[in-house]
């Protein structure tokens, strides 16, 4: 064996078995539990079990506990650590395939959306409506310019939006949600839209159906709310509002990977 020839990296060791490719392909579409992703790729679930394990310990799948049932897992993709490895392997190989891994604007770009003639239809939804929802529309819009029709409800709605919510998008991305209101994913019984994403476990389970067969994706996000404390003066705790940031940031992740599907892919049947 030729000792100058490097070992495969870790993305090309992970990727290049057929069904481990094929459980990123599944997850690239949003957050599975084991048995969906057994349902997905047609094979036991002890066998996509331990391909799991290969893929979280190279770091290319993360697990969350799911919030609706705390006995189940959900699995994700981390894209950003699968951008990075997949441009590092070129390189790898010859200094001539190094490619540079895409690097987000920050802020995003609005201008690099272009105007569609027939602007792709988002919905958000987790349960109150006061954090997680409203923060990935508001996202959706900022990074758009508008150009994505984007909406956001609840199953069970708080009174307000948080007021760490509306802290952190005011002082980290210059968004104002103050005057916003939650609302009851009923208000939009019979609206159309091209997809449907959920942010939290406990909506995807009671999720209603909407007109023409919108695309369902799921981001298993954990409510920051229930670690919001109360400050001396009754008021909100700022000291809760790391919780929120994480929680915005993560969002913000997930909506800039969706913004090339939303413009990229043709959008579903909805059409009337």
């Amino acid at each position: 064996m030729d000792p100058t020839v490097p070992e495969p990296p870790v993305f090309v060791e992970l990727a290049a078995h057929p069904l481990r490719w094929r459980l990123l392909a599944v997850l690239a579409g949003g957050d599975r539990r084991v048995r969906e992703l057994a349902e997905g790729v047609g094979e036991p679930q002890n066998l996509v079990s331990y391909h799991l394990r290969r893929l979280r310990a190279g770091g290319l799948v993360a697990a969350r506990r799911s919030g609706h049932d705390g006995r189940d897992t959900y699995y994700r993709l981390d894209l950003e650590r699968c951008a990075g490895e997949l441009a590092a392997a070129g390189g790898a190989l010859h200094p001539a395939l190094r490619m540079v891994p895409p690097v987000p604007p920050v802020p995003p770009d609005p201008s690099a959306v272009p105007e569609l003639p027939d602007p792709p239809r988002v919905l958000f939804a987790c349960t109150g409506n006061s954090a997680r929802s409203p923060i990935a529309a508001a996202l959706m819009r900022r990074s758009t310019g508008g150009r994505v029709a984007t909406a956001d409800a609840g199953s069970a709605p708080k009174e307000r939006v948080h007021p760490a919510a509306v802290r952190v998008l005011r002082e980290r991305y210059g968004i104002d949600i103050a005057e916003r209101r939650p609302r009851h994913l009923d208000t939009l019984a019979g609206r159309r839209f091209d997809y449907v994403v959920t942010l939290c476990d406990r909506v995807r389970e009671v999720c209603p159906e909407f007109p023409g067969r919108p695309r369902r994706i799921h981001w298993s996000v954990p409510d920051p709310a229930p670690a919001a404390g109360r400050g001396a003066d009754g008021g909100a705790d700022r000291s809760a509002d790391g919780g929120f940031a994480r929680t915005a940031a993560e969002i913000e992740a997930r909506v800039r990977h969706l913004l090339p599907v939303l413009i990229d892919q043709p959008h579903p049947e909805v059409r009337s």
